[in-house]
């Protein structure tokens, strides 16, 4: 496979996670790429162009290569996006008309609709990784426009490939979209284990200049969906009363600015003022770091494809309470690597919390155990799946819309 264009229309994986809409996505199609590169696939990058300062191409490394492509301001909301997504599609077709591609991966649903517009045009083989669905967010309360359902549900009858990070995620997509099943490829996300990778938790906070008290890390964009007001009333409930919540991450979404707003008035109702720090989004390589001062990390979001927090903090040896939804339910053994909650009483993840934090040994072998079962997923292995999907798919007949 020589050539693929990854089409990710509304986030840039030169953006620092954490960030505006920024998050997990910007790491997957970042390291994705990549891992491609090194693999030897000539990766370009689409993205809208975010800002005007921007230059047309950015080389981030052999093979992998940046375009910033112009529509609609450049400030432009995420949720104002979709009416730009045909002028976006004409830029994109333009570079493709001169530097053609074998296959195109399209990540979130604005970049599959464009995506599949130039399938048609290009004849190209269509792949693509949605992240979240809004039918899935519906089931957990949090309602996506109609168009975006009906977007989701064309594209997925007419892509080549969709890839699901796990088995959950492949049966949301045929129970509640019709995918075929054939078409759904499991291609989980990686972890980099040179950054992330257990280590001396003392020297951690030394470097962060965090005193000794057990900690509970949150890290992630700061909105409803992620659920960081379920950390802060269970952090109220802890059994040890010197325990604090550490929150590495911002206000994301039209709705941050408001969630932000409850959560700090949470914590002045509940007493917990001392008890909860703000650390600003953190470039990703540094996260190790954080993950490593932790004696727990929590991940009580509504719903999530995948959870690479989980992951991350795993691989750092760090046990992980987390609900038990969607992806993270394939990356937390609970009991064994960390504890799922099964629903969103603070009571409920105030216990696992303190089963953990009340039992160091415990704790410990938990930590390994994440940390080991960590090793499964590498950027390098997730590449080498999708390459062998690009190659089968480039001497296929590409699938017709239904």
């Amino acid at each position: 496979m020589g050539s693929v264009a990854v089409v990710s229309m509304h986030t840039s994986p030169l953006v620092q996670p954490g960030t505006g809409d920024s998050g997990g996505m910007n790491v997957y199609v970042r390291e994705l790429s990549a891992s491609l590169a090194q693999a030897g696939v000539d990766v370009r990058v689409y993205v809208r162009r975010w800002a005007d300062h921007l230059p047309e191409r950015v080389p981030v490394e052999p093979g992998f290569e940046v375009v910033h492509v112009p529509a609609g301001p450049a400030d432009l909301a995420k949720e104002d996006l979709p009416a730009v997504v045909d002028e976006f599609t004409e830029g994109v077709a333009a570079d493709l008309a001169v530097s053609p591609v074998e296959a195109l991966h399209a990540n979130y649903w604005l970049s599959a609709v464009s995506a599949h517009d130039l399938k048609h045009r290009l004849d190209l083989p269509l792949v693509a990784t949605f992240h979240t669905l809004a039918r899935v967010k519906a089931e957990a309360g949090d309602l996506e426009p109609l168009a975006r359902e009906a977007a989701e549900a064309m594209v997925i009858g007419c892509c080549d490939a969709i890839c699901a990070s796990n088995p959950v995620e492949a049966d949301q997509l045929v129970q509640l979209y019709g995918a075929s099943p054939d078409r759904i490829e499991l291609v989980p996300s990686g972890v980099d284990h040179a950054f992330f990778s257990p280590g001396d938790r003392a020297g951690a906070r030394a470097a962060l200049s965090l005193d000794d008290r057990p900690t509970l890390l949150f890290v992630g964009r700061i909105q409803p969906l992620k659920g960081l007001t379920v950390a802060v009333e269970a952090l109220a409930r802890l059994q040890d009363r010197r325990s604090r919540l550490v929150v590495v991450g911002g206000p994301s979404g039209t709705e941050g600015p408001a969630e932000m707003a409850r959560v700090l008035d949470r914590i002045e109702q509940l007493g917990l003022t001392d008890r909860v720090t703000f650390v600003a989004p953190q470039p990703h390589h540094m996260l190790s770091t954080w993950y490593r001062a932790a004696d727990v990390v929590v991940v009580p979001s509504r719903s999530e494809s995948f959870g690479l927090v989980a992951l991350e903090a795993a691989a750092c040896g760090i046990p992980v309470v987390a609900s038990a939804v969607g992806g993270l339910r394939t990356l937390v053994d609970s009991g064994v690597t960390g504890t799922l909650v099964e629903d969103r009483d603070p009571a409920a993840w105030a216990g696992a919390i303190d089963a953990i934090l009340s039992e160091p040994e415990k704790a410990a072998w938990m930590g390994a155990a994440a940390a080991e079962e960590s090793r499964r997923y590498s950027w390098s292995t997730t590449a080498a799946r999708l390459r062998r999907l690009y190659a089968d798919l480039a001497v296929r007949t590409p699938v017709a819309c239904a």
